[in-house]
């Protein structure tokens, strides 16, 4: 379960004020795979900081059970000079996993080869989405934050993504910020719109998307 609770965020963008959230009070299930849509420049990243507690709003508060994953996708988290590998054995300490079972999984899952065992700020972006998406896959959370991160790689890894994806939701949860509608259906259950400030929850993902339309146009 995620409760924004009176959630505000707001900030200074090229001069003018931004509002992220405005007074946000919403319940997300718990277990349930959510697709986030809305418009470029609305907050759903930012959004997704809040929930995982690394931006603080500017009033009101996130409430939370269980286990929440860092944004994946977002790849802030990891240390530049230190590798993947080293990268991966750390936060298996910090989540209280087992490390070689991590390295393995994330060895084989995001294909980075030898990059694997060089260092973070040698990696494009790409190779950064893999690693946090593998990372992340290779723990089990009870809510999964991801962040447009199954649109990188080839075809054959962004099935890859999707199959893992799915497999962990049939006991997990999930906040998932898209802007591709077919896969929106394909790996989400329900659906939210943050426009203005305001998040608008639908329990049916089509009409979260057609909602999503009709504030776009």
């Amino acid at each position: 379960m995620i409760r924004l609770e009176n959630l505000c965020k707001s900030f200074l963008f090229r001069g003018e004020r931004k509002v992220v959230a405005d007074n946000l009070n919403l319940t997300f299930p718990s277990g349930v795979s959510i697709g986030l849509l809305g418009r470029n420049g609305a907050g759903k990243s930012t959004l997704l900081r809040m929930i995982a507690g690394s931006v603080e709003p500017d009033f009101g508060r996130v409430r939370t059970n269980g286990t929440i994953s860092w944004p994946v996708g977002l790849a802030g988290g990891f240390h530049p000079d230190l590798t993947g590998a080293q990268n991966t054995r750390f936060l298996a300490r910090v989540y209280g996993v087992d490390t070689d079972e991590l390295l393995d999984f994330v060895a084989g899952f995001a294909e980075l080869g030898i990059h694997f065992h060089q260092p973070v700020r040698t990696y494009s972006s790409g190779m950064r989405a893999r690693l946090a998406f593998g990372t992340s896959m290779g723990i089990q959370f009870d809510t999964y934050l991801v962040d447009e991160v199954t649109s990188v790689g080839d075809a054959a890894f962004k099935r890859k993504s999707e199959a893992v994806f799915l497999e962990r939701m049939s006991r997990s949860g999930a906040l998932v910020v898209t802007h591709a509608a077919p896969m929106m259906r394909r790996m989400c259950e329900a659906g939210a719109v943050l426009e203005n400030g305001q998040l608008t929850y639908f329990e049916d993902v089509d009409e979260a998307i057609a909602y999503s339309n009709q504030t776009m146009s």
